[in-house]
């Protein structure tokens, strides 16, 4: 374990990632403070050198997901100054906004207003650094404080001590078995370094290439339309295991499973219940794209069958089973699952948009293993612990399987914000002796 100081200056939080949900919590913690009358002194640690949000995924062509009302803070606080309507404000674009007559702003736009949110808590941000670990203080058996241990760009190890801590480190790129062992070559590579990774391609310089896409949802399918648009020397093969594109449910009574009070509903049915909930919802979230984008993609496709110009393809109900590098070539072999037929197609790059997984947290906090209930949590989001460990840790983004499909999305962030801020202020205020601990027990 890395070693720190008693005396090395104590936080009262530590967030783990400063994505959209811990930026959601700082400004909650900041218009909190005014209604307890005292701050808490927290900091926000991040692994990029600077804020971006998906930035390897900001192709011009695409669009947010969700109305930009439920950004950072509206459904919680309308009035807040943090909103997406006072940021349009501020930059003087709000009549240009209104006029587009649209409630989804496009990605690189809604990146910028969580940059201008995230420059305000500029000294509460400490970017460039990636958190190793979390580790328990022991003193007389039991652990009141907590070691953050990070790492900066020149490998030194950082060590933090501090009375909470809350991890939003978001998802981690999943890469199927069957492409890791190529996960060093650049023609290989996950929708998440899109961006990067396709400047260094020839693509860029006119040259034809053959992509093949792998995936069968949203990033698959801007994945698509942006080789379509953006390079013409492209030929695309989507291929997926499902029988067709599918698209995503955003009907209005589907799309009251994000709203917050949901969040109470399915967390207190019984585990069995809530999975069933989850299964029945899938398909609002995972494997599927929207509907404008489906039918842009098979406009295109139609279109060349009118011009006998066959570029791209989509071709469903296919599974990757041999995957061979060659110097020329990726070479795919697929299985019609239909027919059981197999092909080996050889491509000039493979990108996959294979999802991701929600497990980093579980190795961030491997050193409280011993203490925490298998990393299950309370409604508040505060992850079920023994009694030694008196601090508290609370996750962001790690609990759809007792909070609902909405955790991992951006609908819930200004409640769930206020959430974890109310009970970090009866928290802390407890360990300062500010509310009595039974307090906290009625509460909870």
């Amino acid at each position: 374990m890395s070693q720190t100081s008693p005396s090395a200056p104590l936080k009262d939080l530590i967030g783990v990632g400063f994505g959209p949900s811990n930026l959601a919590l700082a400004i909650a913690l900041e218009e909190l403070a005014h209604t307890h009358g005292h701050a808490l002194d927290a900091l926000f640690i991040d692994k990029q050198t600077d804020y971006r949000w998906h930035g390897e995924t900001l192709a011009s062509q695409s669009e947010l997901q969700i109305s930009f009302l439920k950004d950072l803070v509206s459904l919680r606080n309308p009035t807040s100054p943090y909103s997406f309507v006072n940021y349009l404000h501020q930059k003087q674009r709000l009549a240009d906004f209104i006029n587009l007559g649209t409630f989804y702003p496009c990605r690189l736009e809604y990146n910028d207003y969580l940059r201008w949110a995230a420059e305000h808590f500029a000294t509460q941000a400490q970017y460039g650094e990636q958190v190793l670990r979390i580790e328990p203080e022991v003193h007389q058996g039991r652990v009141e404080h907590l070691r953050v241990v990070s790492q900066d760009g020149q490998g030194r190890e950082i060590v933090r001590r501090s009375r909470s801590v809350v991890v939003g480190t978001g998802g981690t790129p999943k890469i199927p078995e069957i492409f890791r062992s190529l996960k060093d070559d650049p023609r290989v590579f996950h929708h998440s370094q899109y961006l990067s990774s396709v400047a260094k391609l020839p693509c860029t310089q006119g040259k034809a290439m053959r992509v093949a896409v792998i995936g069968s949802g949203q990033s698959a399918a801007e994945a698509f339309i942006d080789l379509n648009d953006s390079y013409p020397s492209v030929k695309v093969d989507m291929i997926l295991r499902a029988a067709s594109l599918k698209p995503a449910d955003d009907s209005p009574f589907v799309n009251e499973i994000f709203a917050p009070d949901y969040t109470d509903l399915v967390f207190n049915q019984p585990a069995a219940e809530r999975g069933k909930l989850i299964e029945q919802f899938h398909n609002t979230n995972y494997s599927v794209v929207d509907l404008n984008l489906l039918e842009r993609i098979y406009g295109i496709l139609y279109r060349q069958k009118v011009a006998h110009q066959f570029r791209h393809n989509v071709l469903c109900r296919r599974q990757v089973e041999n995957v061979v590098a060659h110097t020329d070539g990726i070479e795919l072999t697929v299985t019609d699952l239909a027919t059981g037929q197999q092909q080996t197609h050889r491509y000039d790059a493979v990108i996959l948009a294979t999802g991701y997984a929600r497990s980093s947290h579980r190795e961030l906090l491997a050193p409280l293993a011993g203490y925490l209930e298998d990393y299950a949590v309370d409604r508040n989001y505060r992850v079920l612990t023994s009694p030694d460990l008196q601090a508290s840790v609370y996750l962001q983004g790690f609990c759809e399987s007792s909070h609902g499909l909405s955790d991992t999305l951006l609908s819930v962030l200004p409640a769930r914000a206020a959430e974890i801020g109310e009970a970090l202020f009866q928290e802390l205020g407890c360990q300062r002796g500010r509310i009595p601990r039974s307090a906290l027990a009625d509460s909870a």
